[in-house]
């Protein structure tokens, strides 16, 4: 999306979008380490649910996604042919491991929802619901925004 709400010249677009995601990739890494270290002090199983193995998953793609780029697009001994056939590529793979996100945050407010037993309309219940429809309707806007960016 740097593409669409950068306004500068393509250089400076792909600069930005680069750091950006070598900053999440960043926070990714502490957001491992802080759910292993977790799961370690309280004694509790790592990667047992459906939410941790599709974490994991899109954390991985998105590295592998981050690291052909960094090889395709930013360095450059790539041909503008080769590069201009895998963009289309690039874009979908990016929102399909964009949709595994919103797919990993919304099982793991499933998971902790269920593991707390919550009853239907207490106040933590009725947060995690209205938290997963914000995920959900984020994530179709930011699709919505890259899909239709070009026409803007």
């Amino acid at each position: 999306m740097a593409y669409m709400t950068v306004r500068a010249e393509k250089k400076v677009q792909k600069i930005a979008h680069f750091l950006l995601h070598l900053c999440a990739i960043i926070l990714g890494i502490v957001g491992l380490h802080a759910a292993f270290k977790y799961h370690d002090r309280r004694g509790l199983r790592n990667l047992y649910s459906f939410h941790s193995w599709i974490g994991i998953g899109t954390f991985c793609l998105y590295i592998l996604q981050w690291v052909i780029g960094l090889c395709m697009y930013m360095l450059p001994y790539t041909r503008r042919e080769t590069r201009a056939v895998n963009l289309p590529w690039h874009i979908s793979g990016g929102r399909a491991i964009f949709y595994m996100i919103i797919v990993t945050a919304l099982t793991g407010l499933m998971q902790k929802s269920t593991f707390l037993q919550l009853p239907l309309f207490s106040g933590e219940s009725i947060l995690i619901n209205f938290l997963a429809i914000f995920i959900l309707l984020f994530g179709v806007t930011v699709d919505f925004s890259v899909s239709l960016g070009r026409y803007a």
